[in-house]
């Protein structure tokens, strides 16, 4: 069972500003596009170990990874970095052990045995080795990826070029990583991700005051998030687990070349929505996949065209199904609960109105959107799970 206390923290990290004694941009430096970046970053490492070294990487658990380091940050959150480093290098197992028991009861719940894996990510040496590896090349990475600009804003600020060094010099420790060697050429993988890193800075909502301000980017990894959670609760099976992470990671990919077009504009001329998807998918084909490996394009348009279509794979064909269930839950059919996705998308959208008219900033839009998604989804399950709860714990009152 997923509480409302876990969905909540979630969006936490939207309200988390990083390098906040340092001049930064406005936009695009909360914790939560920091590790929506991280876990792209992660993605891309991935690819190259399997491509390029025939490494064996297990998705689950470097999705798994991701989601307890992203967790552990927020309850840490008060703590500066290299104050952080410090205090985890000489006293680690005791704050690892206070984080598990904040976090208890709201993982505790999760189908899967979450709890355990939480434990033995921080605890065992030994477990996710691979995983852990990668994620920590990715922090460092998307942490750098930052100190770029804010190198530019602070370049006589005291102590920087000493920052700057102990970013360098963690990053050639995971040259041993065939992604780290090809991002640091800075080459036309290096300018994906500086093209998924300008998802950072385009708002959601943007024609409305809101708060906390979350980003393209950071919506996406929400919903990967959520999608994730749901998986561990319909007991998908791998191949079907990881496809639904990183189909909700990337769904908003295509937005880096047309921003982010609001439904009520798509709606509002009959066949515009099908024409901007077009337009979206020709330019993911001739700008966004060039910057990747040929050999990576199948499964990005798998995961971003048809995004919110239940989908496999069947005889080297991509099929669209009415659901996934327990017909399709094998690794062979490499399943995406597209239907989920949408749903988890809009739930994210939801908890965003809800937050900000929490906080006391609402508007005709907040308000509204607020409300109709509520009706669309107080009674609506998809694959056997009831969305309709995770509505219900933040249903409108009398005055929304």
């Amino acid at each position: 069972m997923i509480k409302k206390e876990l969905l909540e923290l979630l969006f936490e990290a939207a309200s988390i500003q990083r390098w906040n004694d340092h001049i930064r941009p406005h936009k695009g430096f909360a914790e939560l596009d920091k590790q929506a970046h991280k876990m792209v970053f992660a993605y891309v490492l991935t690819k190259f170990e399997e491509s390029d070294r025939g490494a064996e990487v297990d998705w689950v658990k470097l999705i798994e990874g991701g989601f307890f380091e992203f967790l552990h940050r927020i309850v840490l959150t008060d703590i500066k970095p290299p104050i952080f480093h410090k205090l985890m290098l000489e006293k680690g197992e005791l704050l690892n052990t206070w984080v598990l028991e904040q976090l208890r009861d709201r993982i505790g719940p999760v189908e899967g045995g979450l709890l355990d894996k939480f434990h033995a990510y921080f605890f065992d040496p030994e477990y996710s080795m691979q995983e852990k590896k990668i994620l920590k090349a990715a922090h460092y990475l998307a942490t750098n990826w930052e100190f770029q600009i804010i190198y530019n804003l602070n370049a006589n600020l005291y102590g920087l070029d000493e920052t700057r060094k102990k970013i360098a010099d963690e990053i050639e420790e995971h040259y041993h990583l065939a992604g780290v060697q090809k991002l640091q050429l800075g080459k036309k993988t290096s300018h994906f991700m500086d093209l998924v890193g300008q998802l950072r800075f385009q708002q959601r909502w943007a024609q409305t005051p809101r708060i906390p301000e979350t980003s393209v980017l950071g919506h996406t990894l929400i919903v990967a998030m959520l999608s994730y959670l749901c998986s561990k609760e319909l007991d998908a099976c791998p191949k079907r687990t990881a496809n639904n992470y990183f189909a909700g990671l990337f769904h908003d990919l295509p937005e880096v070349l047309t921003r982010d077009i609001v439904s009520p504009v798509k709606r509002s001329v009959e066949g515009l929505d099908e024409l901007i998807k077009e337009i979206e998918n020709r330019q993911v084909e001739e700008l966004l996949l060039p910057l990747l490996p040929a050999a990576w394009h199948k499964e990005l348009r798998y995961f971003t065209e048809e995004e919110f279509a239940n989908k496999i794979c069947q005889n080297g064909r991509v099929e669209i199904v009415d659901t996934i269930g327990e017909k399709y839950n094998e690794d062979r059919y490499s399943p995406i609960d597209g239907e989920l996705i949408r749903v988890c998308d809009h739930f994210a959208a939801y908890m965003e109105a809800y937050l900000s008219i929490s906080h006391g900033i609402r508007s005709h839009y907040l308000a509204e959107g607020y409300r109709g998604l509520y009706a669309q989804y107080r009674n609506h399950s998809v694959a056997g799970f009831d969305f309709g709860l995770w509505f219900a714990y933040f249903k409108p009152g009398m005055g929304d």
